[in-house]
């Protein structure tokens, strides 16, 4: 990912471990986007030390008015998986707590996702609608109320299936595009539920040119359904293991052939399966567990090294990266629709 901007490492050890070790220092993060530095055609390491920490990091929502953040931490084998969020209250960042509706430990919470008015938080669990024990992965949803989400309910037939469901994604009608297992082969398909008068209706199995390569997954439909992005594994262009790559749909639904999203988003790591928009489309925000070449490692490595680096970003685990988002409108005019 030659594009990648990254931090000097020791600043990166000392900010990070400062803010790790000091819960004051969030109350002095202000400004949007928890006051990082703007990523321009160069990808930025979203908030070290905050978000990205050296454990494992990926699925980042934003609220519409940029209040609110969500991500996701799990640890290597997903026995824990959970949904953290920090607030924007007084001008001032909130440390990363886990979302109330997350907190129960036997049950995995992942893959947030926010509906583009506000109004609907889904994300993919294997608590179940009914019983004390975890089950299939399924979708589901909270409504937006007065004081913040209301109490989850899961999405219900016909998208959720006794096999396993993920990573929803909506558009501004309120179409639902999500993962769905089959339960035969287990593999991964992707598609889409149109919503009509509250119901949702019949998934679509979506074409080969999402449906690619050997595996694909977790897509990010845009607001307008104008183009998908699709982490797909197995595909001849790829620069190692799973690349993001853009499909573009035409107003008479026909979508174009998938294209690489280059080294400004992809890499030779195979851990680059979640990817989102900010709220106004300025940037892609995306999961990456990429090292760079040239990162500057300690002389010698003692226990407070290791410890050192085992508890700051870009050390194997996924992290998450933000880049300008202006490359996807370059891709779109290279767009080939058969």
């Amino acid at each position: 990912m030659k594009n990648l901007i990254y931090l000097v490492l020791a600043v990166m050890l000392f900010s990070c471990n400062n803010q790790q070790n000091n819960p004051n220092l969030f109350t002095e993060l202000k400004g949007e986007y928890l006051g990082q530095q703007i990523p321009e055609d160069s990808a930025l390491l979203f908030a070290p030390g905050i978000v990205s920490t050296g454990m494992a990091e990926r699925d980042i929502v934003i609220y519409p008015d940029g209040t609110e953040i969500y991500f996701c931490r799990n640890t290597s084998n997903f026995k824990f998986a959970t949904i953290f969020y920090v607030k924007l209250i007084d001008g001032s960042w909130t440390k990363p707590e886990v979302a109330e509706f997350a907190t129960d430990p036997k049950y995995i919470f992942i893959e947030p996702h926010i509906s583009p008015d506000g109004k609907k938080f889904f994300f993919a669990s294997n608590k179940q609608a009914e019983g004390d024990k975890p089950g299939s992965m399924e979708i589901w949803v909270a409504d937006r109320e007065e004081n913040g989400w209301g109490e989850p309910y899961n999405i219900g037939a016909p998208v959720n299936t006794e096999s396993d469901q993920y990573f929803p994604s909506v558009t501004e009608d309120g179409t639902l595009y999500f993962t769905s297992e089959d339960s035969a082969t287990n593999e991964e398909f992707i598609y889409r539920s149109k919503l009509i008068d509250g119901k949702y209706q019949t998934p679509e199995l979506l074409p080969k040119n999402i449906n690619m390569g050997r595996a694909r997954f977790n897509t990010l439909i845009s607001p307008k359904e104008d183009f998908i992005i699709v982490p797909a594994f197995g595909m001849p262009d790829s620069y190692g293991a799973t690349d993001y790559y853009i499909v573009f749909r035409d107003e008479n639904d026909n979508w174009s052939n998938p294209m690489n999203m280059s080294k400004a988003v992809n890499s030779v790591n195979g851990q680059e399966w979640s990817a989102s928009l900010s709220p106004d489309g300025k940037y892609m925000f995306f999961m990456s567990a990429f090292v760079p070449e040239n990162r500057q490692l300690p002389e010698r490595m003692t226990s407070e090294t290791f410890y050192n680096i085992s508890n700051n970003p870009q050390n194997g685990n996924s992290d998450i990266y933000w880049v300008k988002s202006d490359f996807i409108k370059d891709l779109r005019t290279k767009a080939v629709f058969n």
